[in-house]
């Protein structure tokens, strides 16, 4: 089988982009006979005809066209290889991929991951966010190095993995100021019928927080359903609905979505897990991820014992006010 001869190529690629033999000839510092008899050898070789004269000029024949699309590839990743070559610090970083389900809170992937970028050996970080399923199929081929999920392994996919738990997180419950100030009551009273922005189906903790809705008699009203953590929050930030997050990222997510905390439940716990192809983790990448999350985002946060609904009920009550609620505590104890 005959092999393509890309000194060849590169003549008829330079031919092709100046529209001429001779201007060609002048950046490959070779004359127009040694040129024109190369890309003859060429087009003996491939079997087609790759230019035709027009007038002085020449132009490209069909098959022509078809061939210059792949030299620009061709070349382009050649010059790309050049690049990386001559970068060092690339070809010494350890490549670490990592897959984020949409479900996950941002801020809480951010913490997690941020330990890597200090790690004594340099690391170069690939993120990919989407759907669990979608994650998982990356990860069984090898394109993903970790996935951050809010639950484990799902045991109907042929894909294996194991599930490295890195911690639990109780819910807090936050409203936009303005959002706040048209509710009355305390928490979690407060919740009924006020509007509420739920996690969508593919979120874990969307069906316990029904379930505690319903054990609480609590009936909000649901005006938005989200699989995007972020994008929840956001609307939440603009006082569409009151939501819940991981009371691990209670400060973060007060001051950057500029919110309050309206009560705690603690009897619902959001659950993150690293999910890899190793069971016995190697990657120090990995490990860093790990043992950030069981030492310092998870590690400080002080859990309530598991009560019932009815118990985590009578306690918020007594634990948390809205703010219409403080400000009239505050009047009534200025007028006396």
């Amino acid at each position: 089988m005959a092999s393509l001869n890309y000194k060849h190529l590169r003549y008829f690629w330079m031919v092709a982009k100046c529209g001429a033999i001779a201007r060609a000839c002048e950046q490959l510092h070779l004359t127009p006979q040694a040129v024109s008899g190369q890309l003859r050898e060429l087009e003996e070789s491939l079997g087609v005809e790759l230019f035709r004269r027009v007038g002085r000029g020449l132009e490209l024949t069909g098959a022509g066209r078809r061939i210059l699309s792949y030299a620009d590839e061709i070349f382009a990743i050649g010059d790309e290889l050049l690049e990386v070559a001559r970068d060092q610090t690339m070809t010494q970083s350890l490549p670490f991929a990592v897959g984020i389900a949409d479900s996950v809170a941002k801020s809480v992937a951010l913490r997690l991951v941020e330990p890597v970028l200090h790690l004594p050996e340099a690391v170069r970080l690939i993120f990919r966010e989407g759907r669990l399923t979608g994650l998982l199929a990356d990860l069984a081929v090898h394109r993903l190095d970790m996935v951050i999920a809010d639950r484990p392994m799902p045991a109907n996919l042929n894909v294996r993995g194991y599930s490295h738990p890195l911690g639990e997180s109780d819910l807090t419950v936050f409203g936009a100021p303005g959002l706040l100030a048209t509710l009355n009551g305390r928490f979690p009273a407060l919740l009924n019928g006020a509007p509420f922005l739920m996690p969508g189906d593919d979120v874990a903790i969307r069906l316990r927080l029904e379930q505690w809705f319903e054990a609480s008699r609590l009936h909000p009203r649901i005006v938005g359903e989200f699989d995007d953590s972020a994008l929840l929050k956001s609307f939440g930030q603009a006082g569409a609905g009151l939501f819940v997050a991981p009371t691990a990222i209670a400060a973060y997510v007060s001051d950057q979505y500029r919110v309050q905390a309206v009560g705690r439940i603690d009897s619902i716990a959001e659950q993150l897990f690293a999910i890899t192809t190793e069971r016995r983790l190697s990657h120090p990448a990995i490990v860093a991820v790990i043992q950030e999350a069981r030492d310092k985002v998870f590690g400080a946060i002080k859990r309530a014992p598991r009560r019932s609904a009815k118990a985590s009920q009578a306690a918020a009550e007594t634990a948390v006010k809205p703010a219409r609620s403080r400000a009239r505590s505050r009047s009534s104890g200025d007028a006396s």
